[in-house]
């Protein structure tokens, strides 16, 4: 068989697989046999031997072989079928919780069986429960496993046996033809000593019994390093092939408008940072370029990226063309709003505003005005990209917090102007500081820019962990600060997947605090209020007039009052880093000491108890997420597991990351060298998905 029609072999041609199985197949993601000799196992076990009754250990994963003594069906909590086996130094219980009465029968007294499971403790004594097993003749003649047993993902319908028979079916077709065509040049496998493809695929689906099972089911083999690092310069060369794509259309230059310029920053009352000026300069370039911008703005919790973004809107303005803000809630695209109408005002350009709750023909008017191209700037949430919302020239998308986006959200965004001859230069920001491995793989195709540094003055926030049960030191701690005239917030965080009760826990909270906190004003804001509500209460609270905030988590980002000096977070231990990081970055914003409580509900689970550590010991976002990246995961990171943007097949980013500079060098020797492979790489391992990292 030629070796380049694999992908194009239909799963049919295996005996026993007909078109019920190959939907089923298809569920995994297995539509070919190319797919099927990728679809690679995520552990291994050792069938190599049998080890004794008597020397097993609790949660030891073992083989063992002896004669069935009795057969009970058990009636408890569950139902279940219990039978004991025994061999010359001990016995130990097998459980079925599914099973037939012909697998009842199968499993009589008097018959020998081999049987591989993890160990448990039970009532009588060590079980399996549901082992795999096979009927043998007796225990004194069992045959082993000559190879390391490979444990494949798998669906309803497709068990691990029969999915094992299926893949050394496809192997026998590999071993019959001239093996997987290798697309990585000799150069690049010998200068990362690399194995070959083909045989890195046997090696990972029958494994010899030498091989260290620890380096495979912690994927650090050199197999599994070739398939990592082909898979991530899949990732890496279809992102770079857009940015080169000679089909893509041109972006508008921009020319710099420096009168604009600095009549913009005469008028604001503070300095632009170091980095802020260092990040407007890389911003101004490249809107020079024909080249469409695709630039990501990263900056801690408040280092003043959205001041860098109205000086960059600045630049498409003064050229005639208009700019879309999008932000992922409708309280920060109000501020936004809020902030853009007051530092445009005296520049004379119409700043628009648009969400879901906007209606009538107050919408109607802004969509005309967007229309007709007086609305030089639209603000607003994911109303920007609806059916119905048309711009007359559109030159720039800034998209902020925008891993809180689908990728079908930002393409809808960027197709907003396809109806003309351009493409939109992208600034994409981020107060969730990207770390390293996903700048350099998910991130590969975006210039990046870090605000690293704070406005002067700022003072790290002190955090401390404290259990709910001191909930009345807390009350008193709240009493003192707004006596000493600082303003709190109590964050009421998400318990349920539910808006409803989310909103309402925040209610019932204020309504307690009310009762406790006499003399204090007390301010409530949550998801389900009006437009007009929220911002009364959040300029009240600006104002000083409201003492305590009692919040949902809708102030996550973009709320800035310089007073606030003390946070109360809720239920700390349901939430994520980045989220944790971002609702603290709302205090520490004035000059003063700011303090931020994490409360806990106990017990609290380990992971939750680490993630708690690593917020109290830091306020560096680059370090938080890292270690967020960490214990979460590249798709919970990004908010992309339900575009599918970053599931690797078999790479992983945290445990990859050494391969990523070495990733880079050799794309750029393919994308100069090797054009000729670049398709047929990113079709292995991307196929449908290129669209969704052309985002």
């Amino acid at each position: 068989m030629p070796d380049k029609t694999f992908e194009f072999v239909s799963l049919t041609s295996l005996k026993g697989v007909g078109p019920s199985l190959e939907r089923k197949f298809s569920q995994l993601g297995i539509h070919n046999l190319q797919d099927l000799l990728f679809h690679l196992p995520f552990r291994y076990e050792d069938r190599t031997k049998l080890s004794p009754i008597n020397s097993v250990k609790l949660g030891d994963r073992v083989q063992i072989s002896g004669e069935i003594i009795s057969n009970n069906i058990l009636f408890g909590r569950r139902r279940s079928l219990q039978c004991m086996l025994r061999d010359t130094t001990g016995f130990i219980y097998l459980r079925f919780f599914q099973f037939s009465s012909a697998q009842r029968d199968s499993l009589a007294p008097g018959k020998f069986l081999c049987c591989y499971g993890e160990i448990r403790r039970g009532s009588k004594g060590f079980e399996i429960y549901h082992p795999e097993y096979r009927e043998i003749d007796n225990s004194d003649n069992v045959s082993s496993e000559s190879k390391l047993t490979p444990i494949y993902p798998t669906t309803d319908g497709i068990q691990q046996k029969r999915l094992r028979g299926f893949i050394q079916q496809g192997l026998e077709i590999l071993g019959q033809s001239n093996g997987l065509v290798d697309f990585l040049p000799p150069q690049i496998l010998s200068n990362y000593d690399l194995c070959g493809l083909t045989d890195a695929i046997k090696m990972l689906h029958n494994p010899p019994a030498c091989l260290d099972l620890d380096k495979l089911n912690n994927s650090l083999s050199p197999f599994q390093k070739r398939l990592a690092f082909e898979e991530l310069l899949a990732h890496r060369l279809c992102m770079r092939k857009f940015r080169q794509n000679p089909d893509q259309k041109c972006a508008p230059s921009f020319k710099v408008n420096k009168e604009l310029g600095e009549k913009f920053l005469r008028q604001l009352p503070f300095e632009l940072t170091i980095g802020q000026k260092s990040a407007s300069r890389d911003i101004a370039q490249d809107l020079t370029k024909i080249t469409p911008m695709l630039r990501l703005l990263q900056g801690d919790v408040g280092s003043g990226k959205t001041v860098v973004a109205a000086l960059s809107s600045l630049q498409a303005i003064g050229s005639g063309f208009q700019v879309a803000l999008m932000a992922p809630t409708e309280i920060l695209a109000e501020q936004h709003f809020h902030n853009f109408r007051q530092w445009y005002r005296r520049l004379g350009i119409k700043v628009g505003w648009l969400s879901g709750k906007v209606k009538g023909s107050t919408r109607a008017k802004t969509l005309r005005e967007l229309e007709s191209g007086s609305c030089q700037i639209l603000i607003g949430t994911h109303a920007l990209f609806q059916r119905g919302v048309i711009y007359k020239k559109l030159g720039l998308i800034i998209i902020d917090e925008q891993h809180r986006f689908g990728v079908h959200q930002r393409l809808s965004l960027r197709n907003k102007a396809n109806s003309s001859e351009i493409q939109p230069h992208q600034l994409v920001m981020t107060a969730t500081p990207i770390p390293r491995t996903l700048a350099m793989s998910v991130y590969a195709d975006l210039d990046s820019t870090v605000i690293r540094e704070l406005p002067p003055g700022r003072v790290p926030v002190n955090t401390a962990v404290i259990s709910s049960e001191r909930r009345d030191k807390i009350v008193e701690r709240i009493k003192a600060a707004c006596v000493n005239g600082s303003q709190v917030y109590w964050v009421c965080t998400l318990i349920e997947e539910s808006e409803t009760l989310e909103c309402e826990a925040a209610e019932a909270t204020a309504q307690n605090l009310v009762k406790l906190l006499d003399n204090i004003n007390i301010g409530l804001i949550h998801g389900r209020m009006k437009s007009e509500e929220k911002n009364k209460i959040m300029s009240d609270f600006k104002k000083g007039e409201v003492q305590l905030l009692v919040a949902t988590t809708v102030i996550e980002v973009g709320v800035d009052v310089p007073n606030a000096s003390l946070m109360i977070i809720e239920n700390a231990e349901r939430l994520g880093l980045a989220q944790l990081h971002q609702l603290r970055g709302r205090v520490g914003r004035g000059s003063g000491q700011s303090h931020c409580i994490l409360l806990y509900q106990s017990p609290i689970s380990p992971d939750s108890k680490l993630r708690l550590k690593v917020l109290r010991d830091s306020c560096d976002g680059f370090h938080i997420a890292e270690k967020d990246l960490e214990l979460r995961g590249p798709g919970q990171v990004l908010g992309t597991n339900q575009a599918g943007l970053v599931s690797f097949k078999i790479a992983n980013l945290q445990r990859d990351a050494f391969l990523l500079e070495d990733v880079k060098t050799s794309s750029e020797i393919l994308m100069k060298n090797h054009q000729g492979l670049v398709d047929s790489l990113i079709r292995r391992w991307l196929s449908d998905k290129e669209e969704y990292v052309n985002v």
